[in-house]
């Protein structure tokens, strides 16, 4: 066995739609989720025992159970016993506590780098079903791309690769906002408006916001795609933390397809048409805000999720 290094990309969302309660207590979603190319890098390496030792650059990163990728290993190692300990080694480049998917992608890949180390010849069906174990995005970050995902997040179809665009991202370092303070706060507000029978929560999914955003997606068009941006937790988050408010709107305005939250934020993001457009967004951003707590990347959106580092193709 050989060690194996892999980039794990960040995803956002180009829509989030609560359609009502599901049984399991969760919420039934509509969302259209999307790659980019800011990624964490994970090496895994053989060691003897069945010890999992994890380890990250980023100082608040844990290195116990309470880590996705560790519990990935953990799952692993109890449905595929017998192959020994490894070694985690995440080199964290997507910011934590930003709703960007970083724990979940680094747990998928950990399952696609033991899937290859172990030699398991694990199915993509295969992988997703131990994903969705560890969490709703987790299947989504094994394939990426762009995906719509129904139910939880974890019921995925692929959609038309949107990889000609580019996104710019922000967010305050000190500032991170609780998913279940943001779902259940919505469910507060707006519960009384939710779908409450499968059929109404079906003929939702069929008329909502998702309907000119899948239209859009498909013809690969920016300014539509844009303009069809929908965020449900958009209307508790901002209400909540002003600055994030204000960044949206800021950044919003400087784009000339517009921008949104992603997912319970707080990051917000603005689309682009070119990575010029994108660098100059990203600057004027940084000058109109001079924040020294506040991040700006600028990302690509890409059609995949985890693949191997460029030194171990082949």
């Amino acid at each position: 066995m050989r060690p194996y290094r892999l980039i794990a990309p960040a995803k956002i969302n180009l829509l989030l739609e609560i359609i009502g309660n599901r049984p399991d207590g969760y919420h039934e979603l509509v969302m259209v989720l999307q790659s980019i190319d800011l990624a964490d890098e994970i090496e895994i390496k053989p060691v003897s025992g069945d010890r999992i030792a994890l380890q990250c650059d980023h100082p608040q990163v844990p290195s116990d159970e309470t880590n996705l990728a560790y519990r990935a290993a953990k799952l692993m190692q109890e449905n595929f016993p017998g192959h020994g300990g490894l070694e985690i080694s995440i080199q964290k480049r997507i910011p934590i506590g930003a709703g960007l998917a970083g724990g979940s992608t680094d747990a998928a890949a950990v399952l696609v780098g033991l899937d290859l180390m172990w030699s398991l010849g694990l199915t993509q069906e295969d992988l997703h079903c131990l994903a969705a174990k560890l969490g709703s995005d987790v299947p989504f970050c094994i394939a990426g791309g762009t995906a719509l995902a129904l139910g939880r997040g974890e019921e995925l179809s692929p959609l038309t690769d949107l990889d000609q665009l580019y996104a710019v991202l922000a967010k305050y370092r000190s500032l991170s906002v609780s998913t279940p303070w943001a779902y259940q706060t919505y469910r507060e507000k707006f519960g009384h408006a939710y779908a409450q029978d499968p059929s109404a929560q079906e003929a939702r999914r069929r008329t909502g916001p998702s309907v000119p955003l899948l239209s859009a997606i498909a013809h690969r068009n920016g300014l539509a795609i844009a303009q069809a941006l929908h965020n449900d937790l958009e209307k508790v988050v901002l209400t909540a933390h002003p600055k994030v408010a204000q960044l949206r709107e800021t950044l919003a305005n400087k784009s000339a397809l517009g921008g949104m939250m992603s997912g319970s934020g707080p990051t917000v993001f603005a689309l682009a048409d070119n990575s010029q457009d994108a660098q100059q967004i990203a600057s004027q951003l940084s000058q109109e805000l001079p924040d020294p707590d506040l991040d700006v990347w600028v990302t690509k959106l890409i059609a995949h999720g985890i693949h191997l580092a460029p030194t171990d193709e082949g």
